[in-house]
């Protein structure tokens, strides 16, 4: 079974930091988000002196087998004409990317469709599509492995091109479900709490959802029951493999690879979010390296986010995946870096230190 080496920050460093952000020529703490942000990036990549190096973006795509249950509103071809799309730089992932300067990796991770003559993607196809969970795993431990070692493999091509901050995206209907579940099974919060509209339902597609996932989580309980596992780790791994995509496992092998690699996890919204709550359950220290960009209106979201104490940047009502509300907070690490690396000190603009 493969395992991550994943370091918990060393905080040695944290007075020396603290002291540098509070002789800057400005009223102790009136930067606010950007102060402790500042410190965060400077621990991680143990330094008074950060850089944002060749920032990626991975954009995962799957397919999922409890979409036939209806828990959509979107149908499950707008998978890979979104996935094609993406090709041409015609989707929100593209215009953010070009912005703020992402490198943008487009990866078909299970996408139930036949992409392998579209230039632009790789192609890293697990299966077309995961099984539907209302039945059993989403899929077997042997694909659960392969997706956490191509997102993994990802990591390291961006790292070896310089790469020191990562986010990811995804592109998969239905994959606000597992999610749900996810939120609903690591933070024993009731599952109705945790289901929402995802990219649309009214109030009675949310009540179908809910009454589909309700009778998944009966039908897991009931598998896990036969299962033999020797730790907390092993039982939250099954519960990933049996309702995840292969998006969202192969996010969670970037999500792992990147923090053993110490490199800077920005987390997008509700799907994003809920992999870092898996991973966080496999791997508690990973939270150490992850920004969390945006907080979204799916129900779940703030949830999962306070099962983590994590403090999104922004909130801006969105709800359209693929990373793009991680990229729109990118500018505000951008100026924590600058604030720290940038603005003088009292001694050096002869201004005098009132605190």
């Amino acid at each position: 079974m493969k395992t991550f080496d994943i370091q918990p920050v060393d905080f040695r460093l944290t007075d020396i930091i603290t002291q540098k952000i509070d002789n800057l020529n400005k009223p102790k703490g009136s930067l606010g988000r950007l102060e402790s942000l500042a410190k965060q990036i400077c621990l991680v990549q143990q330094t008074l002196t950060p850089i944002l190096s060749h920032p990626c973006h991975l954009l995962m795509g799957g397919d999922h087998g409890i979409e036939r249950e209806g828990v959509s509103v979107s149908p499950r071809e707008v998978t890979w004409q979104q996935m094609v799309n993406f090709t041409k730089g015609g989707g929100g992932v593209n215009m953010f990317c070009r912005q703020h300067g992402f490198q943008l990796r487009i990866i078909d991770m299970g996408v139930d469709h036949d992409l392998s003559d579209i230039q632009g993607i790789e192609h890293c196809k697990v299966a077309m599509g995961t099984n539907n969970f209302l039945y059993g795993p989403a899929m077997t431990d042997q694909q659960y492995w392969q997706a956490i070692d191509t997102g993994a493999a990802q990591v390291d091509q961006c790292a070896d091109e310089g790469c020191n901050i990562l986010c990811i995206g995804e592109m998969g209907i239905a994959n606000t479900s597992p999610s749900s579940i996810w939120t609903s099974l690591f933070g024993n919060i009731p599952l109705d709490e945790c289901v929402g509209a995802g990219s649309g339902l009214n109030n009675e597609g949310i009540q179908h959802k809910l009454h589909i996932l309700q009778k998944c989580v009966r039908h897991y309980q009931e598998w896990m029951a036969q299962q033999s596992y020797h730790d907390d780790q092993e039982r939250n791994r099954l519960t990933i493999r049996y309702f995840g995509g292969y998006e969202m496992v192969g996010a969670i092998g970037a999500m792992l690879r990147a923090a053993e690699q110490k490199m800077l996890i920005m987390v997008d919204g509700f799907i994003m979010t809920a992999c870092m709550l898996a991973a966080s359950r496999l791997y508690p220290t990973i939270l150490d390296y992850a920004i969390f960009g945006h907080c979204g209106d799916e129900s779940g979201h703030r949830l999962a986010l306070q099962l983590m104490d994590a403090q999104p940047l922004l909130h801006l009502g969105l709800r359209l995946g693929e990373g793009t509300g991680a990229l729109c907070a990118y500018p505000i690490i951008e100026s924590a870096v600058r604030m720290i690396n940038e603005m003088n000190t009292f001694d050096h603009a002869n201004i005098t230190k009132y605190f």
